[in-house]
């Protein structure tokens, strides 16, 4: 009994002395067993790809309304065979208003759709998009949608994570952290996450407040970044000169109800 107890306190005094990087490799082997592969579904939309511009800097008018990065989020659940789930996830750059659509694959046919829908629920006019170079976005029916509506349609460099920045953190930020990393493929696990996307749009964008990167300045060599007052989408929405009265206050209803 003696000499089990001074093992217990050998093991508790190396516990206490063992750094976080330490446990870490030496539980790596472990973890990766229960780890979730993440798969990339972006394939090359090399057809079209000439006739949509890279978005840059002038392109946009980012202090404008209007203007969303587009994302597909897929649920795959570690295994990419077969048919499952994808989430359409946009993000107004202006205002960080954010809408999630759940589409049954990422066949052209549910990409417009969802856009359409969005488009119609926004408390603004959609006047641009902006996505990755997938063949889920470069495609003609999108192109042909983007057209009809007068909606100027950019796509971000290949391999640049960046250029989609705005999204790429709502991807994780609201549909990971909401759904999870596990596989949706039926049709009553689709309706159940359209049932979500209902109530995540209110509480995305009425009560997650943000705050937006204003710029960066030089101290010490040491380069800081500076950001504005943390607000929800409503709150920069009720601030903007742009968008109508009415729709101001369709939204303070719906924040009031």
């Amino acid at each position: 009994l003696l000499l089990m107890q001074q093992e217990q306190n050998l093991t508790k005094k190396k516990l206490k002395q063992i750094s976080a990087a330490t446990i870490d490799r030496l539980l790596k082997d472990e973890k990766d067993r229960y780890r979730i592969k993440r798969w990339n579904h972006t394939k090359p939309g090399r057809l079209i790809k000439r006739e949509i511009e890279v978005r840059k800097g002038i392109s946009w008018d980012e202090n404008q309304p209007g203007f969303l990065e587009i994302d597909l989020v897929g649920h795959e659940g570690g295994d990419p065979s077969g048919e499952f789930a994808f989430t359409l996830d946009a993000t107004d750059v202006c205002t960080q208003w954010t809408e999630t659509r759940t589409i049954r694959n990422k066949a052209a046919i549910w990409v417009v759709e969802a856009i359409e829908d969005i488009r119609l629920n926004l408390p603004f006019p959609l006047l641009g998009i902006d996505t990755d170079n997938g063949s889920e976005f470069l495609n003609r029916p999108l192109l042909a949608y983007c057209q009809d509506h007068s909606i100027k349609f950019t796509r971000g460099r290949s391999l640049e994570k960046n250029d989609s920045c705005h999204i790429e953190q709502k991807n994780y930020s609201i549909v990971q952290d909401t759904f999870g990393y596990h596989r949706y493929d039926t049709e009553k696990e689709r309706n159940l996450m359209k049932i979500m996307n209902e109530k995540l749009r209110l509480y995305t964008n009425f009560f997650q407040p943000s705050m937006k990167l204003t710029g960066q300045k030089k101290i010490n060599q040491k380069s800081i970044k500076m950001y504005d007052k943390a607000k929800t989408p409503f709150q920069r929405i009720l601030d903007h000169s742009l968008i109508q009265e009415e729709a101001k206050q369709f939204l303070k209803q719906l924040y009031e109800n």
